[in-house]
């Protein structure tokens, strides 16, 4: 397995994409965001497709909804890319590559975007009213305090602990994680109205997918589960014809997200759960495909000091870079072990979605 196409931050990561999906023959589409970079360069989503533009089956594969896990979505989308998996593809197949929806994210080693939003907390109906999470509510002053020392740190355990012994494990993930709309400088935050990377994402459903009659997505997560698996999370009910389709293809360890088998809690506003009602035309089968790096305690706390950190220090200091290291370390584990198991069951991923494109264009 080529480590190259695992790249040590996004500007080589992008340009390594780019490269691969040139070589592939793809044609290459860039849209400029309007950030920079920690080091000023110019931050963008980019777009390679490969296969007819009337295709009635499409691939999609997306990297870096949550920024930092770019790194593992841009290697695997440039090993597919680089092991020539185009040739394979069956007659009526497309494939269109997302490289880095959230570039700022990627680049600035964060989950969220430059709004400090999750963009898997996004896509709610913000004409209604903002859903409530009294949960995070009771803990959100431990949560992301003001200052970032021990003794705060302490006082985080302690309520950790109160409210795990009040809800459970599971109802404390759930109120950390599962997205809330009332404290912009904490963690899992969804945000007041769409953001760029939603707008964006929702212009390419509309514009080069609308006219497909089936779409398979692949998105690619990582910080839950075990380290280096990779669990295929469905948006959608058990029992629900996606839910269905998608462990038709993926396989019966698919899990649908915030059940009991998934490493995900139950969270509001994600993208993939909105992707059928961006194409109602078509039949969608989505997973995201969450590869495990640490345990969930020290994802949290590393997602903690980075939202301290972006709203009470220093990004560029030196405590702020090493801030930064906890976070890549919380998302990303630089052994060949790892991404050895990433590029294989990524690999395994798009050759079942393709399976499934081809079965259902036979199908009728």
């Amino acid at each position: 397995m080529p480590d190259a196409t695992f790249a040590p931050g996004y500007p080589v990561a992008r340009a390594r994409f780019l490269a691969a999906a040139k070589g592939a023959g793809a044609a290459i589409e860039t849209i400029p965001h309007p950030g920079r970079g920690p080091d000023n360069g110019a931050l963008a989503t980019d777009l390679a497709w490969i296969g007819p533009k009337d295709a009635p089956a499409i691939l999609l594969m997306v990297s870096a909804t949550h920024g930092v896990e770019g790194h593992c979505g841009s290697g695997a989308q440039s090993a597919w890319l680089e092991r020539n998996e185009a040739a394979l593809l069956p007659t009526g197949v497309a494939v269109l590559m997302v490289h880095a929806i959230n570039p700022h994210g990627f680049a600035w080693t964060r989950r969220v975007n430059e709004d400090n939003v999750d963009l898997n907390r996004n896509w709610i109906d913000f004409t209604a009213p903002l859903p409530d999470n009294t949960g995070y509510d009771a803990l959100a002053d431990v949560i992301v305090p003001s200052i970032w020392d021990e003794t705060q740190k302490q006082r985080y355990k302690a309520a950790v602990a109160a409210y795990i012994k009040s809800h459970g494990e599971a109802g404390l993930m759930k109120a950390i994680s599962g997205g809330q709309y009332h404290h912009p400088g904490g963690i899992f935050y969804g945000g007041t109205a769409p953001v760029w990377s939603r707008e964006t994402l929702s212009a390419i459903f509309r514009e080069r997918l609308g006219h497909a009659a089936h779409v398979s997505i692949i998105d690619f997560h990582t910080g839950l589960g075990p380290s280096g698996y990779g669990e295929p999370i469905i948006s959608a009910p058990h029992g629900s014809a996606i839910a269905n389709r998608a462990r038709a293809r993926h396989g019966l360890t698919a899990t649908p997200i915030g059940g009991p088998e998934s490493a995900s809690a139950e969270l509001s506003g994600d993208w993939m759960g909105a992707a059928p009602a961006l194409l109602p035309d078509a039949e969608v089968t989505g997973i995201a495909l969450e590869f495990g790096t640490v345990p969930t305690n020290m994802v949290i706390d590393a997602l903690r000091a980075d939202a301290w950190l972006h709203g009470h220090g220093d990004p560029l200091s030196p405590e702020g870079q090493a801030i930064k290291a906890r976070m890549l370390a919380a998302f990303y584990t630089n052994t060949d072990h790892w991404r050895g198991m990433v590029e294989g069951q990524s690999l395994v991923a798009a050759r079942q979605a393709v399976a499934g494109l081809k079965l259902a264009l036979q199908q009728g």
